[in-house]
């Protein structure tokens, strides 16, 4: 997954979202805070210049009905009092509101010093345990140098629980939107990419031989990689068609000088005659051999071609049959299609090698078989032709795969089918492999990709 370009693009699109909406949401909950501190202050503030104003003095005894226009002033325990006291001066009295049961201790003012406008604020613990914020003045009442101490108080856990009720409900929208966004955001960069997996389907057609090049209509930022890719196809197919000219070209412009070559060592005769024919003979099987591993290295890496095996398999069974016709040839085939990843004369050229090679020693039966071959990396299948004939040995089996190497010469033949048909699965990056058949002859067995 870390490889993939979509599960990067969105992976990073995620974090860079996540990461947005948690500064957004601590944004707006600082300043949520601040402006809910900062209303909290300024109320807290006008109640107490209210209250200031509802406060007099007659006869030395501080009185007045304050009436703060908050009900919460009224209730005990509430978190919000307020309490005017006597400081200096002959003055008695004392009035609080009605929450207020019990007087609220003042810090000295060594520890928290009033400001040049004789005002200063802190906090403190209320009557029911709840955190309160104190808004605290003196006043001189009147000309004989009274004065007061004017005290408001407000819940601030009340005002703490609002920022968390506050902070939840944001922390949830954000969630839902920043859900919502990533989804969408994940839905636009897949179908964005979709041309990309078109280009992956293209390419997989023509690797494995159903589409000559990339067809289709691609946007402006792919279509330049889709016309390269369709050159380099079109350059690659050139050079195999001019490679498998040239070969053809190769083959004819020799074949004469060969053949000529071939009739002087007959009309010399004796000897020098034979020597000359045998080895003009030698120069065309070795020519026509390396005419051929050529041409399947021209067209191996490129465009994979596919031959369906069951048809082709059952054809040759039935040719070898008619040719052989005391020789009971039996054929088990897979229910499901296997597709060999080359061409379709190669395919025949092996399997009509061991085919005649089988029917040139068994005695009586031939058996053939093909499977997937399990076990493997890659997807292959298994061919096996076995034979109830003599078999080879062990140790005889490496030497039957040499070129022109016969082991038994009262059999007709060059010795070269045994070797076409390693060189053949060699170069299609198989394997081939001759082992004791259960039958009491030879078994041999070739493994080859199969075509995706």
């Amino acid at each position: 997954m870390p490889r993939s370009l979509t599960f990067r693009v969105i992976a990073f699109s995620t974090v860079w979202a996540v990461l947005a909406l948690i500064a957004i949401a601590t944004v707006i909950t600082t300043l949520y805070r601040q402006a809910s501190e900062n209303g909290f202050n300024s109320l807290l503030s006008a109640h107490l210049f209210n209250l200031i104003g509802s406060v007099g003095v007659t006869g030395g005894t501080l009185t007045g009905s304050p009436d703060l226009g908050d009900l919460r002033f009224s209730q005990p325990g509430s978190g919000w009092y307020w309490s005017v006291e006597p400081v200096a001066g002959v003055l008695t009295g004392e009035l609080r509101s009605p929450s207020m049961t019990r007087p609220i201790a003042s810090p000295p003012v060594a520890d928290v010093p009033f400001d040049s406008g004789f005002q200063r604020s802190y906090s403190s613990e209320g009557i029911a345990g709840e955190e309160i914020a104190v808004f605290e003045s003196e006043f001189v009442l009147d000309s004989d140098n009274r004065v007061a101490r004017f005290r408001v108080m407000g819940n601030l856990s009340e005002l703490e629980e609002q920022i968390g009720a506050f902070q939840r409900r944001l922390y949830t929208y954000l969630s839902v939107f920043g859900a919502g966004m990533i989804a969408i955001n994940a839905f636009a960069i897949l179908l964005g990419l979709r041309p990309l997996q078109r280009v992956r389907a293209a390419l997989a057609m023509v690797r494995e031989g159903t589409a000559q090049k990339l067809d289709g209509s691609f946007p402006a930022e792919i279509e330049p990689l889709a016309n390269e890719t369709n050159a380099l196809i079109e350059n690659n197919r050139r050079i195999v068609e001019r490679s498998r000219t040239q070969v053809g070209n190769l083959a004819h412009s020799l074949k004469t000088p060969l053949a000529v070559l071939a009739n002087e060592g007959r009309l010399i005769g004796g000897d020098k005659g034979r020597l000359i024919v045998d080895q003009a003979s030698a120069m065309q099987k070795q020519l026509e051999h390396y005419l051929q591993r050529a041409r399947i290295a021209a067209q191996r890496d490129s465009v994979v071609y596919r031959t369906p095996i069951a048809p082709a398999l059952a054809r040759m069974v039935r040719v070898v049959g008619k040719l052989n016709p005391d020789a009971r040839i039996g054929l088990d085939l897979p229910q499901e299609e296997i597709l060999f990843a080359g061409e379709r004369e190669d395919f025949e050229e092996i399997v009509g090698n061991l085919l005649e090679n089988a029917a040139k020693w068994a005695k009586g039966e031939i058996r053939v078989s093909l499977a997937p071959a399990a076990g493997t990396a890659d997807r292959a299948f298994v061919l096996a032709i076995e034979d109830d004939g003599p078999g080879i040995p062990e140790d005889k089996a490496r030497e039957a795969l040499k070129r022109g190497r016969r082991l038994d010469e009262t059999k007709p033949g060059t010795g070269l089918g045994l070797a076409i048909v390693a060189d053949l699965v060699a170069e299609y990056g198989g394997r081939l492999g001759l082992e004791r058949s259960e039958l009491g002859g030879l078994r041999a067995v070739v493994e080859l990709k199969q075509a995706v």
